[in-house]
């Protein structure tokens, strides 16, 4: 899975609101320099940003920091011939300082400041108010002066919205910040394309010219976990995924997620998520759209 710049610039107003409504969302592990808060209107998926793999659904409302690499990847069957299926979405793309970084100085900006600091992480805003996730789509239908003057009151809002969850790691953020961070992405890129599989870590150091000790090493200060660690909770993430589907029994997850035997799936789920993968299904079997 390679990652991927996209341009989301815009030469011709200070924000781009869109909406996007097609067969499938854009399947491309990709990042750009312009924050982008997006809403899910119709489909189902996996959200994967940064090195956070969760389901969305219709409702979520996300707030991605800039160049934070994301993909929404839709459920398999948005990819087949069924033309009663779409993926909708609000799409607000922004850069930083879109009214002027003096703006971001004053003191009543404080608290977007802060949020765009937490976005670096990526935000899911949980039981938002209906009235501001409409006042997010009602967005796509104004002139360019109301949609800016209109979203300066959408972020402030948000920014004091105190239901809300951090995605990818402060670890996975700060190997973003590397001297170097063409490299990083790099591993992290085959970290997701090759997660389910016998990963080796020699072969990984390797991407990246190092010998496994260094990167080792390396990898540990970065992200504060060992390497094997990192891979086995991305592995749990998906598995976690694949329990909430209900599709899969418990052997055939534990393969899918990566993992050559049931008992060391079973102890490497009981590690990350305090509880066997039969007692997270029970706790999530009533899990819909309300209850994000």
């Amino acid at each position: 899975m390679k990652l991927h710049l996209i341009d989301r610039s815009t030469t011709t107003a200070t924000i781009s609101v869109r909406k996007n409504s097609y067969a499938n969302f854009l399947k491309i592990w990709h990042y750009h320099p312009e924050l982008e808060l997006v809403t899910v209107l119709k489909s189902k998926g996996t959200r994967f940003i940064g090195d956070s793999i969760k389901k969305f659904q219709p409702k979520d409302v996300v707030l991605i920091g800039k160049n934070l690499p994301h993909m929404w990847l839709n459920d398999p069957k948005y990819f087949q011939d069924d033309k009663t299926l779409i993926a909708e979405a609000i799409s607000i793309h922004f850069k930083e300082d879109f009214l002027g970084e003096r703006f971001l100085q004053l003191t009543e900006m404080k608290p977007i400041v802060e949020l765009f600091k937490k976005a670096e992480q990526g935000i899911l805003f949980k039981n938002l108010p209906k009235a501001l996730r409409q006042a997010i789509i009602n967005l796509n239908d104004e002139t360019d002066f109301n949609k800016t003057h209109q979203f300066i009151g959408i972020l402030h809002q948000l920014a004091l919205h105190e239901d809300f969850k951090l995605l990818a790691s402060a670890g996975y953020v700060a190997s973003l910040k590397l001297e170097e961070p063409k490299l990083s992405n790099k591993v992290i890129a085959y970290i997701f394309k090759n997660f389910n599989t016998d990963m080796d870590l020699a072969t990984v150091a390797e991407l990246v010219n190092m010998n496994p000790s260094a990167f080792s090493r390396s990898f540990k200060r970065v992200h504060r976990k060992t390497f094997s660690k990192y891979v086995n909770e991305i592995r749990i993430g998906y598995a976690c995924k694949l329990l909430m589907e209900n599709e899969l029994n418990v052997a055939a997850i534990a393969y899918e997620s990566g993992f050559n035997n049931l008992s060391n799936f079973n102890r490497q789920f009981k590690i990350i998520k305090n509880m066997s993968p039969s007692a997270y299904l029970k706790k999530h079997s009533n899990f819909t759209a309300d209850t994000i």
